[in-house]
């Protein structure tokens, strides 16, 4: 099929056209669709769907974030007052610092943000369009003029479109006409080219939604000509520098020390009595400079977004950053069956029927080959003997109407492929379930198209809802009446007890029986046969829907597309029979599941299964026994039953259902309520519209990527692209890595600021021949310290990899948080560990090797009277460096050794920890020995028997480590 490209008008009135003028306007093809490579060229031609200037990433205010922060403010205080006392180097370093802090946080948050930005992107609605004669996903900004698009209910419309087929579609348009009521609409031509907006029913709009029923349009519009991206550009309103919790935490600490580091100014000065000097005035600005912690927001952005890439590596889009904080507190998982714990290729395999008993089918996939064998009741002697195979010339009426049934109540197509690369396959579009249906019906030699062919005509349809768990459509029928032309049937599908509660009779043969009429066994009473029946193929691991059917006769007049009443047409139905269709469990399911009970996790199954099937696919992945009684057992129940309990009864159960069968939205929100009032951390799965309500109560909402409608997937924190459980399993294991990795470092950090500060403090108790404090570390040292020694690990621990003991440890709790009791404990005790074995060399060198030669003015410049403290200084400088270095090796784990092998063989995991560390360690020697920088910028002299003083302080701090870490596996829980 070849196309030609269009030059699109934006302002043609497509309203007044005829679905065949606006084909041809747009060339395009309803049946087929466009072209891959014809859509790529249109693409091209006319721009991605997406609105201008709705932001995205702008550099500028990235980098205006490095500079407009109370942190750098004092960075350029100190840059300041040193170049005013014409201290020269001091002001020099504090000026490479900014510039090169400003630098590594603007491109980490540059980095941070457009990965963002792009997986933002990535869970946008998508839209469902006829492209190379299939219908595909794909994202609204991939759509083009010309496309063929399909809607849903639920669904979020991509684009402007002509509609070309209309079943029940009502939509949504208050957000372009502020009409509060859904919008009903039709195919008619509208003959007024300057009808207003809210009365063009033959049209929808990009940005609405749809809030009933499904349709196909033809694309007219799209991007800045639509009609919402005329009069709103932004109505993309994702706040791209959303704070997290964890964030606004981190800003709070980050004030605190800013306060912290004001009282240590007032400090340094009351010691020197207030007395004013150049050197006195750096010193107090470096020391409030070493208490703050620089690269920290930087580095918990970058430790976010390198999370959300590997989520979404993992078939994971967070749509919110908080929701990574809280996957790692995880609880509890409530699940959906289909398609997340199962494969969600659905094949009808059994049925029942009343007058013939059970029947059997052979194939699986979408290629409707296999057999329909009639196997006859338990009780029959057929039934284990020869099965007798089911053809169209031996069908009973009763099985066709099955069989009309299973292809008309069903919006599924199957199609075999022309293209000669598919060697014919057939492939399925749409719901699997109806999928499974409509191969069956294919079996049976009745597809759908080839009873539309013989005078079938749909007129209206109920579509599924799952507040009532069934779907109807009204056909017009060839009349089996050789007297009448026509005849008009209702074919209903759905739930089996919500299917009885709308029959009155029953297909025996070719008699149509109320319920309670006849008196053998069987028919006595038929309800309870049944369910009985239902039972029988739900324990084999079935999903079992019930078909029914009636000869509906409208009174004269009536308007059978819109004035019909749902509760009249499913009514007085005549019951049909049983259809069993099996979905096997993801192979990946059982180990995930069992991965969550060694992680302290509990999984529970929400499904509108029946209880039988899904207790058997429960058990079958284990979320419970094998050998549950699921008649008596707690663990399964019904929706209705759940339902129905008071949350003082749910409250007292000893525990939650694992399974909640026939399970409503409503029934969704309860559970999660129920989980709340146990003070438990919920992830909820979802994918309709109805869905919305529990996926924003759950602590976590996770929206089906592939399955899922578009409003589900805005109202959901995280979006599963392969709608797999296994998934979840992963995206919690992500976030408790990332939730550690940034307490790592925050520790590592932190501890390493009251080492120094402690160093910096002391220190002041030490007077000159002038009475003057002598510093153990100069300001330029300080600044330095912090930039080179301890942001760069700190960077590395946020890439750490997951501990072996990552999903095996209970969920953390509430007490459990970023500064739990024993990381605030660990910061100080590592911190002042760290600052005593730094202090000590700087007194061993400065009062016994170098006997006490404090001389004068040694904070300012070197003379041979100054020898010992600059030395001392080296000493102390090298020993904390050391001690900084080896303490982010410590911080891998919170009681475990660092230095264990397992941990130790990870290297090639985390490269970039090892590499900051090898990287600080040489930057180390130049700031003591080169000629110039290290006595005019550091107020260094280099050293040469005080390397063992160094060393030996770092072997006496891991060994203390090593100790304090083992008393901790010992006396705490």
């Amino acid at each position: 099929m070849t196309q030609n490209i269009v030059d699109l008008q934006p302002e043609v009135p497509y309203h007044t056209y005829t679905i065949s003028e606006t084909e041809a306007h747009l060339k395009s093809n309803i049946i087929e669709g466009l072209t891959s490579e014809e859509a790529a060229v249109r693409i091209r031609l006319h721009g991605t769907n997406e609105l201008k200037g709705s932001g995205g990433v702008l550099w500028y205010k990235v980098l205006w974030r490095q500079v407009a922060n109370p942190l750098v403010v004092v960075l350029l205080i100190a840059n300041i007052l040193a170049f005013a006392t014409k201290q020269f180097p001091e002001g020099g370093v504090i000026l490479f610092i900014i510039i090169m802090n400003a630098t590594i946080g603007f491109y980490q948050d540059f980095s941070a943000e457009q990965t963002m930005d792009a997986l933002r992107n990535m869970s946008s609605p998508t839209s469902q369009v006829i492209r190379d004669e299939s219908r595909i996903v794909i994202p609204n900004s991939q759509v083009v003029p010309g496309d063929i698009m399909i809607f849903e209910d639920g669904a979020v419309i991509g684009a402007d479109c002509r509609l070309l087929e209309v079943f029940n579609l009502e939509t949504d348009e208050a957000l372009l006409t502020g009409e509060s009521l859904p919008v009903m609409k039709t195919l008619d031509v509208i003959k007024n080219a300057e009808q207003s907006l809210g009365d063009r029913l033959n049209m929808v709009f990009a940005s609405t939604t749809v809030v009933k029923g499904r349709a196909k349009g033809i694309v007219t519009t799209t991007g800045m000509g639509t009609q919402i991206g005329k009069i709103a550009t932004t109505l993309m309103n994702v706040d791209t520098n959303e704070l997290t919790p964890l964030q606004k935490r981190l800003n709070k600490m980050a004030y605190f020390i800013f306060v912290a580091a004001v009282v240590l100014v007032i400090v340094v000065f009351a010691v020197h009595k207030f007395h004013y000097s150049n050197e006195i005035a750096i010193y107090a600005i470096s020391v409030a400079i070493s208490m703050i912690p620089q690269g920290l927001v930087a580095i918990v952005t970058l430790t976010m977004a390198f999370g959300v890439s590997r989520m979404a590596k993992a078939k994971a889009i967070v749509r919110r950053l908080s929701s990574l904080e809280s996957l790692g507190a995880v609880t509890n998982i409530c699940s959906d069956k289909t398609g997340t714990l199962t494969q969600s290729k659905m094949v009808a395999v059994r049925m029942w029927l009343p007058d013939d008993g059970y029947y059997r089918m052979t194939g699986t996939g979408f290629a409707p080959a296999g057999d329909i064998l009639r196997q006859g009741e338990p009780n029959d002697s057929n039934l284990h003997a020869q099965e007798e195979r089911i053809t169209p010339e031996s069908s009973t009426e009763q099985l066709l109407r099955v069989f009309q049934a299973s292809a008309l109540c069903n919006m599924a197509e199957l199609r075999r492929a022309n293209h000669p690369e598919t060697h014919g396959e057939w492939t399925a579009i749409g719901d699997p379930t109806e999928i499974a249906l409509q191969v069956l019906a294919h079996k049976a030699g009745m597809p759908k198209p080839e009873l539309v062919e013989d005078g079938f005509q749909l007129i209206t349809e109920f579509p599924f809802d799952s507040a009532v768990k069934r779907m109807s459509v009204l056909y017009k029928a060839p009349s089996s009446n050789k007297k009448k032309d026509t005849e008009h049937l209702i074919f209903t599908k759905g739930a089996t007890e919500r299917i009885l509660a709308c029959c009155s009779h029953y297909r025996d043969g070719e008699a149509e029986i109320p319920f309670k009429e006849k008196s053998d066994a069987i028919h006595s009473d038929f309800v309870s046969t049944v369910m009985e029946r239902v039972d029988h193929l739900a324990e084999q691991g079935l999903r079992v829907l019930s078909v029914s059917y009636r000869k509906f006769h409208p009174t004269p007049g009536t308007d059978l597309v819109h004035g019909l009443d749902r509760d009249d047409v499913e009514s007085n139905l005549v019951f049909l029979g049983l259809i069993g269709i099996y979905d096997p469990p993801r192979a990946e399911s059982l180990p995930a599941v069992m991965k969550c009970y060694e992680a302290g996790i509990r999984v529970h199954m929400l499904t509108g299964d029946h209880p039988s099937t899904a207790a058997a696919i429960a058990k079958e992945v284990a979320i419970i026994p094998a050998d549950t009684d699921i008649k008596n057992s707690s663990m399964v129940m019904s929706a209705d039953k759940f339902d129905a309990m008071s949350d003082d009864q749910i409250d007292a159960l000893n525990e939650l259902p694992r399974v909640v069968a026939r399970c409503s939205p409503n029934t969704k929100v309860k559970m999660i309520a129920a989980l709340h009032r146990r003070n438990l951390f919920a992830a909820m799965t979802g994918d309709g519209v109805n869905d919305s309500p529990s996926l924003k109560a759950a602590n976590v909402g996770i929206a089906m990527g592939q399955s899922g409608s578009d409003v589900a997937k805005q109202a959901a924190d995280i979006v599963l692209t392969d709608d797999n459980f296994a998934t979840i399993v992963e995206a919690i294991a992500e976030g408790r890595r990332m939730f550690f990795n940034i307490q790592k470092f925050v520790q590592h950090l932190m501890s390493g600021n009251i080492a120094t500060i402690l160093v910096l403090v002391v220190s002041l108790a030490i007077k000159d021949k002038q009475q003057d404090s002598v510093f153990p570390l100069s300001a330029a040292a300080i600044l330095f310290m912090n930039l080179c020694y301890s942001s760069p690990p700190a960077i590395g621990l946020g890439l750490e990899p997951a501990s072996e003991t990552n999903m095996t440890e209970p969920p953390r709790t509430s007490k459990q948080g970023l500064f739990s009791f024993e990381v605030l404990m660990d910061m100080f005790v590592y911190g002042i560990a760290m600052a005593v074995l730094s202090f000590v060399p700087f007194i061993l060198v400065l009062f016994v090797f170098e006997n006490g030669e404090l001389g004068y003015k040694c904070n300012v410049t070197y003379s041979e009277i100054c020898d010992g403290v600059f030395r001392a200084r080296a000493t102390c400088y090298a020993t904390l460096t050391f001690l900084i270095l080896s303490h982010a090796i410590n911080c891998r784990d919170i009681r475990q050794s660092g230095w264990q092998w397992s941990r130790l063989k990870t290297a090639q995991q985390n490269k970039t920890l090892w590499l900051a560390i090898v990287i600080g360690a040489m930057i180390l020697f130049p700031v003591i020995y080169v000629p110039g920088l290290n006595k005019n910028v550091f107020k260094h002299e280099g050293i040469s028997y005080e390397w063992g003083l160094v060393f030996g302080m770092l072997f006496i701090y891991t060994a203390f480590v090593e100790t304090y870490k083992f008393v901790k596996r010992r006396t705490m829980a």
